[in-house]
């Protein structure tokens, strides 16, 4: 049997520093038998040079489309769609197009016009149903760190300038000693209270993240407030939400749910809350249970203040790639926790975590319009026509 080549994609969305692969899992890949081409990459956080000194190739960026059609093509987020040419590969991804998000039909319908095979990393489960691999925990930590880090400007500045962007941290111990002392300044404008941090979906990878940032930043345990599907059975909208100086929402959005919070009903009455930060990120979901924070935010801008709201103000963070914040650490756990997958592809015809996600990706495939679902005939450039 030949082997197989993986092919990793350079990211293309602005900020985004993480990897698929690190060095360290392209090691272990390679002493299995397995051929790893990398494309080179300005922005990824490991330098061109780690990966080719264990051993894999380096190829030009952006250099996927046109790579043999047996490669498997790697990367975390979605493919530009500037010029969405039928895809004729097998991708490893998030694609972001499984739960009727916006545009979901264009996105996932290059993958059968062009006869490629999409196994999206957030559908990767074992037999048990369980995520083979997930950046929950740090998208949760940098998720909290961000809003901490509001919460703390805010006490500062009020709402007449919005928190300064952020960039990467190098390390997580940067970003953990910089929270911690903006934190600390904070309580101490706020009258030596703590903030009082919410956590719906505190039992999850992310909600142990939110949770484990907040006590990094020296918060006390019964200053966290900690939701999971027993405390959220009943539906919204939720007073603790309102009593609550910032709210994180980490819950996975499988199925429609009452909204938890609306601008409405935080009009009643008083109320505490100044930031939320929604680290599920389901902006262009119809059943987004934070409805107010249907637009995405950005490391450069992390945080929209919503209009007539006044003391406190009230700002909400929803970055679609949180963990980037600390790229290092995100992505080598999230590979090292992929690469026993990526050890089955050469059975992925009966290996149950690939049998799985194909499985998935044709019943999804099945729901596109019939004008979608058409194969093309590829042109020499990559692209295709009719």
């Amino acid at each position: 049997m030949a082997p197989v080549t993986l092919h990793l994609r350079s990211e293309t969305k602005p900020l985004e520093h993480r990897s698929a692969l690190t060095p360290t899992v392209t090691r272990k890949l390679l002493d299995n038998g397995f051929k790893v081409n990398i494309e080179r990459s300005p922005e990824r956080i490991f330098d061109d040079k780690e990966f080719a000194s264990v051993g894999a190739t380096l190829v030009e960026e952006g250099s996927w489309p046109n790579a043999p059609e047996d490669h498997i093509i790697i990367g975390l987020k979605e493919l530009e769609d500037k010029d969405p040419f039928p895809l004729k590969h097998t991708h490893v991804a998030f694609s972001h197009c499984y739960k009727n998000q916006g545009d979901w039909e264009k996105v996932l319908g290059r993958f059968p016009r062009g006869g490629g095979t999409l196994y999206d990393l957030e559908f990767l489960t074992d037999e048990k149903g369980r995520r083979v691999a997930a950046f929950g925990f740090h998208a949760g930590y940098a998720g909290a760190a961000l809003a901490l880090l509001d919460w703390a400007w805010q006490l500062e500045h009020g709402n007449k300038e919005a928190l300064p962007g952020k960039g990467h941290y190098q390390c997580k111990s940067d970003l953990d000693t910089e929270v911690k002392e903006q934190v600390s300044k904070g309580v101490q404008r706020n009258k030596g209270k703590s903030p009082r941090v919410l956590v719906i979906g505190a039992l999850g990878r992310c909600g142990r993240g939110a949770l484990e940032c907040c006590r990094q930043a020296g918060i006390p345990e019964q200053q966290l407030v900690k939701w999971d599907m027993d405390e959220t059975a009943q539906p919204g909208p939720y007073n603790a939400i309102k009593e609550a100086d910032a709210f994180i929402n980490c819950i996975y959005l499988s199925e429609p749910l009452p909204p938890f919070i609306s601008t409405d009903f935080l009009k009643q009455g008083t109320r505490n809350l100044s930031v939320v930060c929604d680290v599920s990120c389901d902006t262009t979901n119809p059943h987004n249970p934070i409805p107010f924070a249907n637009q995405p935010t950005y490391f450069s801008k992390p945080t929209i203040t919503l209009p007539d709201f006044l003391n406190p103000p009230l700002s909400y963070i929803s970055i679609d790639h949180l963990p980037s914040l600390l790229p290092r650490e995100a992505s080598e756990a999230f590979s090292e926790a992929l690469l026993s997958s990526l050890l089955q592809l050469p059975e992925r015809d009966t290996a149950p975590v690939w049998v799985g996600a194909e499985k998935m990706f044709k019943e999804k495939v099945a729901l596109l319009p019939q004008a979608l679902r058409q194969r093309e005939t590829p042109v020499a450039n990559g692209a295709a026509k009719a």
